[in-house]
């Protein structure tokens, strides 16, 4: 009886620590994942405005289509980044 209740209580202190340890990589990278985003929509938004001011074949939007491919990019890599530590 001794035995189940030592390695219960070891198995519970276990799972509490990987959880508090795990919880702020998550939100980190959730709270990077939303910044992403808004990058990235930041850079259509910039791309469409572009477009509209400067025409589809100009040289302002094919400046701004690099960029939201560059974010786009950015963004991937971070995330393998992410899933490479785990």
């Amino acid at each position: 009886m001794m035995n189940r209740l030592a390695s219960t209580a070891v198995l519970t202190t276990a799972l509490i620590g990987s959880l508090l340890l795990g919880s702020p990589l998550r939100v980190q990278a959730i709270d990077r994942d939303d910044k992403c985003e808004k990058r990235i929509h930041k850079a259509e938004d910039n791309l469409r405005d572009a477009e509209r001011k400067h025409g589809d074949h100009s040289r302002q939007a094919q400046q701004r289509r690099r960029q939201l491919e560059e974010e786009r990019e950015r963004c991937h890599h971070g995330h393998d980044r992410d899933h490479d530590r785990h």
